[in-house]
């Protein structure tokens, strides 16, 4: 799904304010559910969650932890668009009887997109963590994860999965390059390599012009690794120089191509120099959006409009990852989703290529790039009765059942500890290490969308510093 649409349909449902503030719990959940429950002094605390996909996972996972800690975990599914209203409604409604009120058991414990957790806190419906377990730490979790669930300087929920981007190639294309490259040399200033393994220029060069130099087979071996490494990029600038050698097969339609009409496969190109509320996305005082690095950056990307002729209006991610999976593109850009479709392609035999994942390349050698990242989080409902079991559990979601989220959710677990032999979801993890959190602040609830709207303009050739300025004075209007 469109990134833009999911945090809309997450940000469009609110909390509840007046006439939801005050409380006492008159009958309690487990007796509205059950009449038998005074008899069964079983602790029992109810999880919410609002992706469906998550099902499988956290049943399992209550199961787990009920049989092992003599407890009783209820998990239940919530629609996505009335997720925080009825997490509000049934957190403080007078009298929480789910079957004649919200329809909704009163949540312990629950799953949250991160930038929500400002609305939450401030609500009371998100706690500081007690983290028991000690688990909330960069030996468990990358520092982005942790400053996901920062807010002011306190760990307010416990980080379950992560979303981030990363650059995915065609690896069968590349090594097919490295191969034709290897076994000829520039007429003009041929290469091979030295002594150390690198690329040196030719002491002679071939008398008649456009001679070959002919290697044996042990050195075209070497050169073909060491134009291999060449052909992944570090910068936007390396593909651009690629396209410039490459001859492609006759099955590939471009060579870099990706969502352009999504913030979430465009802000690598500003991530760095562009930021509101700082590291945790807290802090009102951080506003950083007007600046010649931002500027610079958008201006290549601005360029690559005219390389690639890539109409927004046009493409999806779904598009051009199908595109890639048939052999049209070399390089594009995917989220975490893509290590289990491409995984799956290849086991039914639908993809007929290899393929590697590599870290965002920059946008030049002298500009940083840095990606976007959404983590779901586990935070403790601060109306519970039944904080340190909610924790508990939370702790296990994250941590001790957490080597089985991808492989029964296909999600990324946001546990460095776990899935380390799975090569694709490390490289993720490595660009989530790096990756800058959408902010908490409910003021700056739209800058990702006004964002877009930025790239959308830029691509199409409008002005650069113009559309910089009016997105840094609207957003400082809308903070301070």
């Amino acid at each position: 799904m469109h990134i833009s649409k999911r945090i809309i349909a997450v940000l469009l449902t609110g909390l509840l304010t007046a006439g939801l503030l005050a409380g006492s719990r008159i009958v309690s959940d487990e007796q509205a559910e059950n009449p038998l429950s005074f008899f069964n002094h079983k602790e029992t605390i109810h999880f919410w969650y609002g992706d469906e996909a998550l099902t499988d996972y956290v049943n399992s996972a209550a199961v787990a932890f009920g049989e092992a800690n003599n407890v009783r975990v209820f998990p239940q599914y919530v629609a996505e668009s009335d997720y925080l209203e009825a997490l509000s409604r049934a957190s403080l409604l007078t009298e929480r009887v789910e079957s004649v009120s919200t329809g909704y058991s009163f949540p312990d414990v629950y799953l949250i997109s991160h930038e929500l957790l400002e609305k939450a806190y401030l609500a009371g419906l998100a706690v500081p963590a007690e983290d028991a377990a000690g688990v909330l730490d960069e030996a468990h979790f990358p520092k982005a994860a942790l400053s996901a669930v920062t807010y002011q300087d306190k760990l307010v929920a416990y980080p379950l999965y992560y979303d981030t981007s990363a650059l995915l190639y065609n690896e069968t294309y590349l090594y097919e390059w490295a191969m034709q490259q290897a076994g000829k040399a520039d007429a003009e200033g041929g290469e091979y390599i030295g002594e150390e393994g690198e690329f040196e220029e030719l002491d002679e060069v071939p008398a008649e012009e456009n001679s070959p130099v002919i290697y044996d087979e042990e050195t075209i071996a070497m050169r073909t690794e060491q134009f291999f490494a060449r052909a992944v990029p570090a910068t936007v600038d390396d593909i651009l120089q690629l396209a410039d050698s490459f001859d492609p097969p006759e099955a590939v339609e471009g060579i870099f191509s990706w969502d352009v009409s999504d913030i979430f496969y465009n802000y690598y190109f500003v991530g760095n120099d562009m930021n509101v509320g700082g590291e945790a996305g807290d802090d009102r005082s951080q506003i950083h959006i007007n600046n010649p690095e931002a500027i610079a950056s958008l201006q290549i990307y601005q360029g690559l409009n005219q390389f690639f002729s890539i109409d927004s209006s046009t493409v999806s991610y779904e598009s051009v990852l199908q595109d890639f999976l048939e052999g049209k593109i070399v390089f594009t850009i995917v989220t975490t989703d893509a290590v289990k479709a491409l995984a799956q392609a290849k086991e039914d035999g639908s993809f007929a290529y290899d393929y590697g994942l590599a870290l965002m390349p920059d946008p030049s050698s002298e500009l940083k790039g840095r990606s976007m990242s959404v983590t779901g989080a586990v935070a403790i409902n601060g109306y519970s009765e039944h904080q340190e079991l909610a924790n508990a559990f939370a702790a296990f979601l994250v941590d001790g059942y957490a080597e089985n989220l991808y492989e029964r959710t296909g999600k990324a677990s946001a546990n460095k500890t776990v899935d380390q032999d799975n090569g694709a979801l490390q490289i993720f993890l490595e660009e989530y290490e790096d990756s800058i959190p959408i902010p908490k602040l409910m003021e700056a609830s739209n800058y990702w969308l006004q964002l877009e709207v930025l790239f959308a303009k830029v691509w199409n050739g409008d002005d650069v510093s113009a559309l910089v300025e009016q997105l840094d004075q609207q957003m400082r209007t809308q903070i301070q």
